[in-house]
């Protein structure tokens, strides 16, 4: 698995440097060079390690973004309710609101993809790295793990 996670890393890196040489035009001269946004055009790499598309930055303003415009309608809201003295239980609904939001159901879950909490899971399967009740009662006990 890991030979395939450093093929793919390299491959990454070879698209990359592609792009990071490819010679840029020269601008004309009084021209000054703009400085480039942090999160520039990304090339989508195809199973081959060309470059198959590429996906233009966001160029949405600041104020056009939908999750700023949330936040000042929420900030707006609760200025509101706080002049109507109902400030706390909006506040308190509010985020009762966004942790209901906040959670994933199953069926938003990728094919395979297991819960952190095994109830949920077909046939009870924990996670990797959970700590079970037989290993607890084992290391309490000193006793060798089964198999070994």
């Amino acid at each position: 698995m890991s030979a395939a996670v450093e093929r793919r890393l390299a491959q990454f890196r070879a698209a990359r440097g592609n792009a990071a040489a490819a010679p840029r035009p020269a601008d004309p001269p009084g021209v000054s060079a703009a400085p480039e946004p942090a999160e520039g055009p990304r090339a989508a790499v195809g199973p081959g390690g060309d470059a198959a598309q590429v996906c233009p930055a966001p160029t949405a303003p600041v104020w056009a973004r939908p999750l700023l415009l949330k936040v000042l309608l929420w900030a707006v809201l609760l200025a509101l309710f706080a002049e109507l003295e109902l400030g706390l239980p909006y506040f308190v609904l509010s985020l009762l609101y966004w942790m209901y939001a906040g959670t994933r159901g199953p069926a938003e879950r990728r094919p395979g993809e297991l819960s952190a909490y095994s109830v949920f899971n077909p046939g009870c399967a924990a996670i990797a790295g959970t700590l079970t009740a037989e290993q607890l009662e084992r290391e309490l006990h000193y006793r060798p793990a089964a198999g070994r």
